[in-house]
């Protein structure tokens, strides 16, 4: 039988210096490793506490979705889609591709597909990893991990508030300080298109101090001029019309009542003329959370309403609203504001200076760990299993509150001894083998 291996070997030859290439992470895409990866298992079960008692519901959509969907949902004329999306063609099919950068498309196109709706409205919440082609930087990656809400079928302003509420109530058990949240409305499209026309004609007349991305976004997408972040175009933007004049009685009196259900339930807010969000779909109440101790990366949360979204991806209209959060600019903001987080440890560590003893070990481990009981295990059989010094030395390291000793004389006599690691003591006591089930619950932490 030919060997494949060897014949693809042979026909693709390895340079020598190819075989001694480290590869590592693309640029802009982050392992996270212990013990960080605590810190989020820790807001990830938050998270998950917040959202059980807003009574929203898990949602998991694909990673990879059809191009349209992000052309159509979050607009062909967005920053995202112009220039942010991994993009690519399925060669086994020819089909367009997009990682997603954001998940409200997928999350409405889920809904639509499965129709959610047909017997109410749905409240959703996700997390996971989002893709922009951007430049990285300081909480700014490009992969990154978004946390994002959508109540779908609900037209009413306690939503909105509701949503708004639930943010200012993670952050809060978080032990986030100082970030603030800023409304502004965008109103429906009709009261939109009027503002639009009076942006076209105020820029229109000062078209050349409009830096190049505002001379092109002037005919296509005016309204995003506002969110230029383009220092020397401040003072004209600060003159440009406000959407507000432009809002009707109708979308006055839901932004309004937005307002006073924030002010009712003690969430502190100012209007923001000027916020606009980035994306095409918005209409209606929209909002962000800012904090300014992480520099220009300062919006940990946005949002809003967005009520065309369903009839533009092919549906019948369904009012809908959400926020998306960037998961590592809040923990960034943690580690800027809190006290650091306790890295997690082990209840016990098993010292087991002969290999010969494994035999008896492990089914104690196993029974204490089936009690609730975190023990981490020393290992290095094929080896040795190491002097008792340097085993200590790693039960200490470890964090572990008890250290389990299973030597020569405890197994000779059934029992094992139990040494604290943590308290200053060096207390040790013995228990047997065979009671187990007694004793273990006197190794647990409060964790």
């Amino acid at each position: 039988m030919t060997d494949i291996r060897a014949a693809t070997a042979a026909e693709n030859p390895i340079p020598p210096a190819a075989k001694r290439e480290r590869l590592s992470a693309v640029k802009g895409m982050n392992d996270i490793l212990p013990p960080d990866s605590a810190r989020w298992e820790w807001f990830e079960a938050h998270v998950r506490d917040v959202m059980g008692v807003y009574a929203y519901r898990n949602i998991r959509t694909p990673i990879v979705e059809h191009t349209a969907l992000f052309v159509k949902g979050t607009g062909e004329t967005t920053d995202i889609v112009e220039k942010e999306m991994y993009s690519f063609v399925d060669r086994l099919n020819g089909e367009q591709l997009t990682l997603r950068p954001e998940n409200t498309p997928g999350v409405v196109r889920a809904a639509i597909e499965h129709n959610l709706t047909y017997d109410g409205g749905k409240r959703l919440f996700y997390m996971g990893p989002m893709f922009r082609h951007e430049r990285p930087q300081r909480g700014r990656y490009r992969q990154f991990y978004q946390l994002g809400a959508e109540a779908l079928g609900f037209a009413g302003p306690e939503v909105d508030a509701e949503l708004m509420l639930m943010v200012a109530q993670l952050f809060a058990r978080l032990g986030l300080k100082q970030v603030r949240v800023e409304l502004n409305s965008l109103g429906v499209l009709a009261e939109r298109l009027q503002h639009r026309a009076a942006l076209v004609e105020y820029f229109g007349r000062h078209f050349d101090a409009l830096d190049a991305d505002s001379q092109r976004r002037l005919q296509t997408n005016p309204l995003r001029i506002l969110d230029t972040k383009n220092p020397l175009m401040q003072d004209l933007v600060q003159g440009a019309p406000q959407l507000l004049s432009f809002l009707g009685e109708t979308s006055l009196k839901h932004f309004d009542q937005v307002k006073a259900l924030l002010s009712a339930c003690g969430v502190a807010w100012r209007v923001n003329p000027r916020l606009v969000r980035g994306l095409d779909y918005y209409s209606h109440t929209v909002f962000e959370f800012i904090t300014d101790e992480l520099g220009a990366q300062g919006t940990l949360c946005g949002g809003g309403r967005y009520d065309g979204l369903f009839e533009t991806l092919g549906a019948k209209p369904t009012p809908a609203v959400g926020w998306g959060m960037g998961i590592e600019r809040v923990l960034e903001l943690i580690q800027v504001q809190a006290e650091a987080l306790a890295v997690p440890a082990p209840d016990a560590y098993a010292v087991i200076p002969e290999a010969a003893a494994l035999g008896l070990a492990l089914p104690t481990l196993q029974a204490l760990r089936l009690a609730g009981v975190a023990v981490q295990m020393h290992a290095g059989a094929d080896a040795g299993m190491g002097s008792m010094k340097s085993q200590f030395k790693k039960a200490d390291a470890s964090g572990a509150r008890f250290a389990l000793v299973f030597g020569g004389d405890e197994l000779a006599q059934g029992v094992v001894t139990i040494k604290s690691l943590r308290d200053g003591s060096g207390a040790q006591v013995t228990c047997a083998l065979a009671d187990v089930a007694q004793w273990a619950s006197t190794l647990q932490s409060t964790r």
